[in-house]
């Protein structure tokens, strides 16, 4: 079928999870989109434009997946687009299936599926260097032969085959290259003529044999939804019926396609893939003797952790000092310039510089620790942590699938949100989005190295410090656990899941690619998070600097005349601005609530305006103590505005507002807390806007008996201990 050669052809990228197909897009593409050595990193379609030969094509990235059953959010993007049911999108001119030439049968079953859908193929065998080294030989000439497609030797990294693929392609799309189907059984075919006739019979959309096999041999197939079933009627009577007669020919309707496609592709494979007489035990599974050991595996896994979290705290110090100076510095030669208009200087300088200060002070924290995400991700180790970590999510209705969303979340809950699509039951996916916001993102770490330096390393030294803030982070883990236990049992009643992950081989991590990904998320946390920071930075210095009662600088200036100091003057006229502020009386207001974990109006106050986004608080308390909207986690003046603060009425007047057990709530409070506007609309898109506001609604009550609990055992502790 000759095809137009002045359009540009659409090109659908599909292969197992870990076979190199986004790194061979965008080695195509010249995209940078994320890499992962774990199954489960393309979550959506992407695309891009290639161009190869003269040819335009555009190329679309599915997610990777294992079959076309669809049992799975991402599973079901991928056959609607192949299928062309995508809304909006039209059937792909051809197909790319990217098969790892170490598993050459086991990654063909895909392929064969989507044979099913008459779309023209090429076979691009990926990742062909590992195969050599574990001393596979494939005749790419013969297997093409065999399959009836172009087969294309290729080694995505290196980007050898690339031009070999983009032939490969064009002669594809122009001669409708097919490949050799499954030869099914005449039961087979009777089934989905029998499926055909009922779905006719209920007025439903007519289907394709290929999509009617979906139909016919998974048992949640969402092929059925599509074809437009009347609602309130059961499917079920027309779907045993049709499973009956596979059953009677002595096909298990569960089993039958896995047979029947393994049989044929080892008889199409059997001449052009040969394997070594005695298989050599590769550095990978040496490795894993040690790395998925349950003991000393999972030792080495908190470790890693904690190593990392470490860092976090250490290294990214004189960096955030650094970016300090460079806003104080950038707000001083600003004020000037505005003096002749006091609302407007402060506006521009606390509000504006102050905020936007207050976003890219977070850099550095958020660019190691995705470094060490990237890092487990490249080298083959996420999939470790997954297996390590299966033994405790299991008795809480999940499995280590679930790990990997969390991990991501780890650096910001949205992807880790969005990675939760990977995973196939919708209970089990649905309590993962729940859970996994309790992991301590990296808006979080600015609120704990404030804690920490300001409280906990004066009392206990810097070796304490850096294991509270890993503590923090396992928090949140410890209590997803139970929490996950109780939506499945009470909640959802979500069933065990089985735990099935690939292992994929250990390797070298590319630095480039590392560093564009640490690049793409610190765009990605400037462009989501910095809006809000900003704003919401605006909004805070509006309610901390109105409303503005002309007599207040007068009266407090009279008070204070005999000071003959300004600049103790100025600090008292903007505190007494302050109290008088809408943030304060809104703080005040609600400060009962909070008065039983130990906050004060003004740490209440922090709570509130850090709702849209966990790092505002930072900003806000520099607000509320004087400091500037451009003071940080590190701000010396900040710190010793905290440890200077006393309880002016109530039981607690005298002893001041922060002590240790405080400390330790509030980490408590926003490492339990869901204040992120931009999670709780992702959860919205994914799980429907009742799961998201429930999701707040737990988290923000968990948070605050979790701090409650903090400081009402902590200031016991102490009583004792004094």
């Amino acid at each position: 079928m000759s095809k137009d050669k002045t359009r540009r052809v659409r090109i659908a990228l599909v292969g197992n999870p870990n076979t190199g197909k986004t790194t061979l897009f965008n080695r195509l593409t010249g995209a940078r989109q994320k890499i992962g050595n774990y199954p489960g990193v393309t979550v959506e379609k992407k695309s891009g434009p290639w161009e190869s030969g003269g040819r335009a094509f555009t190329l679309v990235d599915l997610p990777g997946t294992y079959s076309l059953a669809a049992s799975s959010p991402d599973e079901r993007v991928a056959l609607d687009f192949l299928a062309g049911h995508l809304d909006g999108e039209e059937k792909p001119d051809a197909v790319v299936c990217v098969v790892d030439a170490s598993n050459v049968v086991r990654n063909l079953f895909l392929a064969s599926q989507v044979a099913d859908l008459g779309l023209p193929m090429v076979i691009a065998l990926n990742m062909a260097d590992a195969a050599d080294r574990a001393g596979i030989t494939i005749d790419p000439t013969l297997l093409s032969r065999c399959l009836g497609v172009p087969v294309v030797r290729m080694v995505a990294t290196k980007g050898e085959g690339i031009d070999a693929l983009g032939h490969a392609v064009a002669q594809a799309v122009d001669h409708g290259a097919l490949m050799a189907q499954v030869p099914w059984p005449e039961a087979v075919d009777r089934a989905v003529k029998y499926l055909a006739a009922g779905l006719e019979k209920e007025g439903a959309s007519l289907l394709a044999p290929g999509e009617l096999r979906r139909i016919l041999f998974d048992p949640r197939s969402a092929v059925l939804e599509r074809a437009g079933w009347p609602a309130g009627s059961d499917p079920a009577p027309l779907l045993g019926a049709a499973r009956d007669v596979l059953s009677a020919a002595g096909w298990h309707p569960l089993s039958a396609e896995a047979l029947l496609r393994y049989e044929h592709l080892g008889h199409l494979t059997a001449a052009a893939v040969s394997f070594p007489e005695k298989r050599r035990r590769s550095p990978t599974e040496r490795l894993d003797t040690v790395l998925t050991h349950r003991v000393w595996g999972l030792a080495v896994f908190v470790l890693m952790m904690f190593v990392v979290f470490q860092s976090i705290y250490r290294w990214a110090g004189p960096f955030m000092e650094a970016i300090e100076a460079v806003v104080a510095h950038v707000g001083e030669l600003v004020a000037p310039w505005l003096a002749p208009w006091p609302a407007l200087q402060s506006l521009v300088v606390d509000g504006v510089v102050g905020g936007v200060g207050g976003v890219i002070i977070f850099l550095p924290q958020i660019l190691i620790l995705f470094f060490f995400i990237a890092l487990l991700e490249d080298t083959g180790y996420m999939a470790r942590g997954a297996f390590l970590m299966d033994k405790m999510f299991g008795w809480c209705g999940l499995n280590g699938k679930s790990f990997v969303p969390m991990l991501s979340s780890y650096a910001c809950a949205i992807p880790g949100v969005l990675a939760a699509r990977t995973i196939e039951d919708p209970r089990a996916r649905l309590t993962t989005i729940l859970a996994s916001p309790l992991m301590s993102c990296s808006a979080r770490l600015p609120v704990y190295t404030l804690m920490i330096g300001a409280f906990i390393e004066p009392s206990f030294g810097a070796g304490l410090a850096g294991g509270m803030l890993f503590a923090m982070h396992v928090v949140g883990l410890a209590v997803a656990i139970p929490v996950a236990w109780t939506v499945n049992k009470f909640v959802l009643h979500t069933r065990p899941q089985p735990f099935l992950l690939e292992m994929p081989p250990y390797r070298l991590p590319r630095l480039r690619d590392i560093f564009w990904r640490m690049w793409e998320r610190a765009r990605e946390f400037l462009v989501r998070a910095g809006t809000v920071i900003v704003a919401m930075t605006i909004v805070i210095w509006a309610l901390v600097y109105f409303p503005r009662p002309a007599d207040v600088r007068e009266r407090v200036t009279a008070d204070l005349s005999v000071l003959n100091d300004n600049s103790a003057i100025d600090r008292a006229v903007d505190a007494a601005y302050l109290e008088q502020s809408y943030l304060a009386r809104a703080g005040r207001a609600l400060q009962p609530v909070f008065d039983p974990a130990g906050f004060d109006w003004k740490i209440t106050v922090g709570v509130l305006a850090s709702f849209p986004a966990r790092e505002v608080i930072i900003s806000t308390l520099g607000t509320i103590y004087g400091v500037g909207h451009d003071a940080d986690e590190d701000s010396d003046d900040l710190r010793s505005a905290l440890t200077r603060d006393f309880w002016t009425h109530g039981p607690r007047a005298g002893h001041p507002v922060f002590t240790v057990p405080v400390a330790l709530a509030v980490m408590v409070f926003f490492a339990l807390c869901l204040q992120c506007g931009a999670t709780v609309a992702v959860m919205a898109k994914e799980a429907g806007w009742r799961w998201a506001l429930f999701g707040f609604a737990y988290m923000t009550a968990l948070a605050w008996l979790g701090a409650v609990l903090t400081f009402q055992l902590g200031t016991l502790w102490l009583e004792w201990s004094s």
